[in-house]
């Protein structure tokens, strides 16, 4: 794992807070990332993810050519039973102690009303719904960039547009759910799994979708596997699973491990990297945080992930790389090209 500037444990019992902060570059510029909450089934695997994710976070700024570095959080708890506004008011002073190293946005278990939350106590948040530059819910915006990736995969990969495409969405909370109506609404047709059988009923009542388990989509007939709930879903067995052609999704870290993008590259499926397809919610996010929040002028750079994954790509195929590795040089370039670390803190924060 990359080295990580700064890993910050919380624990508050009083509140029943139990976080990890991971800052992992800021090369170019102060560290964002959103804040997941999940019953972990312990503290070590909640430093690894996130780890990951904050390393993934670094690469996506850089390729989406945000001035930012690449930060994440998770609190530790099943935010359907230990969330409370205590416990994330809590969480929003550890922010503020940071003192704009971090700035914090929504996650997995965290919504919205959960940043408005944390925002009593810290100045360091992203996507809040009010506010001269709120960018709000930033789901339909990674939603979208996702569906561009989808595109350009498919007219790179199956010769064709979405209409007719069959994609196999795993996870259909915010993101997956808005990406089924953007795809439902141009033709394709969707196969969806979730482990809460109510989002996946409502995806087949709103847009005719399939339902398979957990444990199948992997295997289901598609031509396109779209990850859209945790991360390292693909492994060894899921991958020899896969009867995709195309894996393009909005999940954070999908490889398991870096060799599983090889594996996927050997085998002739087309893996669109997370970080760069996923990155609609950061750009949408970023023109909060810069106090200058445009919805159209984010939508347009949303767009435009689908133009940078087709240079990727390209590249991949006239070097005979996986796409995976060739996203990651790209990136590292960009961080090498700084030869300083900026200040952690950023002026008007």
């Amino acid at each position: 794992m990359t080295e990580h500037e700064r890993v910050v444990h919380a624990r508050d019992d009083e509140v029943g807070l139990q976080a990890i902060v991971a800052i992992h570059d800021t090369r170019l510029g102060p560290a964002v990332g959103g804040c997941r909450m999940w019953p972990y089934e312990s503290e070590a695997d909640a430093l690894k993810d996130v780890l990951g994710l904050s390393r993934a976070m670094t690469y996506k700024c850089a390729l989406a050519g945000l001035p930012f570095g690449g930060g994440k959080s998770v609190i530790l708890g099943d935010p359907r039973r230990d969330k409370s506004e205590a416990l994330l008011e809590r969480f929003g002073r550890l922010v503020e102690s940071l003192g704009g190293e971090y700035r914090v946005a929504e996650d997995v278990g965290i919504g919205t009303a959960d940043i408005e939350v944390m925002a009593r106590a810290t100045r360091y948040v992203a996507g809040v719904a009010g506010g001269q530059h709120a960018s709000g819910d930033p789901s339909p915006f990674t939603a979208l960039g996702v569906l561009e990736g989808i595109r350009v995969a498919a007219e790179r990969r199956l010769s064709g547009g979405l209409s007719g495409l069959r994609v196999a969405v795993q996870g259909v909370g915010a993101v997956g759910l808005e990406l089924c109506r953007a795809l439902h609404a141009e033709g394709a047709r969707l196969v969806v799994s979730d482990l809460d059988a109510g989002r996946t009923r409502r995806a087949a009542e709103r847009y005719g979708a399939e339902i398979a388990s957990p444990e199948e989509i992997f295997a289901v007939d598609a031509d396109v596997f779209a990850p859209c709930a945790l991360g390292g879903v693909l492994d060894d067995v899921s991958i020899t699973a896969l009867s995709a052609t195309v894996v393009a999704g909005a999940a954070n870290v999908q490889l398991a491990e870096p060799r599983h993008g090889d594996e996927l590259h050997r085998r002739g499926i087309l893996y669109a990297p997370d970080y760069v397809i996923n990155a609609g919610g950061v750009i949408n996010g970023s023109g909060e945080i810069l106090g200058r929040y445009d919805a159209a002028a984010s939508r347009r750079e949303v767009l435009a992930i689908g133009a940078r994954l087709g240079e990727i790509f390209e590249r991949s195929a006239v070097e005979d790389r996986p796409p995976a590795r060739v996203a990651d040089a790209m990136a590292e370039g960009i961080l090498r090209a700084r030869s300083g670390r900026r200040s952690r803190r950023s002026p008007g924060w």
